[in-house]
C-alpha cells in the first residue's frame, strides 16, 4: 500500500503530496487521527485529504485508513518468494504457505468495496429477476467457475459454467440484458474470454470480470474484480491466483446469500443438508 502511494506521488496534485507526506512519515498515526486533525498537520483542507484516497485508488477516507490499518499492522511481508528446483519440502511448504497468505492479506488491504458492492447488486438483481448468472474460465480458471457454479447451486442458483470456448461464445450469444456472467482469468489475455465477454456485453448482459489489472480483459468488462498478486502465470502452476479467485467468489456467494435473506435460504440449506446425510457414514 505505501509502494502504491510512492509510485502515485509524482502524479499528485500539490496538496494531494503533502498528504500522501503525511502517510508515509507516520503511517500508523495517519490510520488514527480524525480528518480534521489530519488537514491540519498537511496544511491542507479537509476535502483535500478524501481526494487523495480517492486519487491512489480507494473509496474514501473511511476505506483508506481501514486497509492502512491492516497494512501496518501485519506480520506478514508483502513478498512473493519463488519456489527454486533445489528447495528442500520444508522450503517449499513455507514459501506457498506464506505466498498464499501475503497474497489474501494484499488484497484485504487493496480491494475495492465498491467494486464488489456493484458486482453483489447486480447478481442479486439478475437473481430476483430469474435471469441467468454464469461463469466462465479456460484452463485452471476453468476449475474455479466449476467452483463458482457449486457455490452459487447451494443458493439455489441454476448457474452453468463453462471452460469451453465455442460453448462460451455461444452462451454468451443468447444472453439478454439483465444476465450476468462471471468471466475468470490469471492472465486476463485469452482470446476465448475476450471473445465470449465481448458478445456477451454486447447483447446488454453485466459481465463482471475476475482478472489482473491493467489487462486487456480488466478493460472489457463492466464491473472489474481486481485480483493483482506477484506470481508469473507462466511458472509453475498458478497456486496463488487459483487461491485467490476462490476467495473472490466466496466474498460474492456470501455477500449475495445475505442480500437474499436467512428466510429465505436458511430452510433450503436445512434440508440440503437432510437430504444428504443418509449419504455419509454415521
Amino acid at each position: 500500500m505505501l509502494d502504491r502511494i510512492r509510485a502515485c506521488l509524482p502524479s499528485l496534485a500539490p496538496a494531494e503530496q503533502r498528504v500522501a507526506e503525511l502517510v508515509l512519515a507516520d503511517p500508523r498515526s495517519f490510520a488514527l487521527l480524525p480528518v480534521s486533525a489530519l488537514a491540519d498537520r498537511a496544511h491542507v483542507s479537509k476535502p483535500t485529504v478524501v481526494r487523495f484516497c480517492r486519487s491512489v485508488g480507494y473509496d474514501g477516507l473511511a476505506d483508506f485508513k481501514l486497509k492502512l490499518a491492516g497494512n501496518v499492522s501485519e506480520g506478514v511481508p508483502f513478498i512473493h518468494r519463488s519456489v527454486n528446483v533445489d528447495d528442500k519440502t520444508s522450503d517449499i511448504m513455507v514459501k506457498v504457505i506464506d505466498n498464499t497468505v501475503a497474497a489474501f492479506l494484499k488484497y484485504r488491504n487493496e480491494a475495492s468495496a465498491s467494486a464488489i458492492d456493484k458486482a453483489v447488486t447486480a447478481l442479486t438483481a439478475a437473481y430476483h429477476a430469474g435471469r441467468r448468472i454464469e461463469f466462465f474460465g479456460v484452463g485452471n480458471s476453468g476449475i474455479v467457475a466449476r467452483d463458482a457454479q457449486h457455490k452459487f447451486f447451494r443458493l439455489g442458483i441454476n448457474g452453468v459454467a463453462y471452460s469451453d470456448g465455442h460453448m462460451q461464445v455461444m452462451s454468451a450469444s443468447l444472453m439478454q440484458p439483465g444476465d450476468c456472467v462471471i468471466v475468470i482469468s490469471n492472465s486476463g489475455r485469452t482470446r476465448d474470454l475476450m471473445d465470449s465477454c465481448d458478445i456477451a456485453r454486447k447483447n446488454g448482459a453485466t459481465t463482471i470480470v475476475i482478472t489482473a489489472s491493467g489487462s486487456p480483459l480488466a478493460a472489457a468488462g463492466d464491473i472489474h474484480l481486481a485480483a493483482d498478486h506477484p506470481q508469473g502465470y507462466e511458472h509453475y502452476s498458478p497456486m496463488v491466483s487459483r487461491l485467490l479467485h476462490l476467495m473472490i467468489i466466496d466474498i460474492l456467494a456470501t455477500a449475495l446469500a445475505l442480500r437474499i435473506g436467512s428466510d429465505k435460504l436458511q430452510p433450503l440449506l436445512r434440508e440440503m443438508k437432510a437430504n444428504l446425510r443418509n449419504k455419509r457414514y454415521a
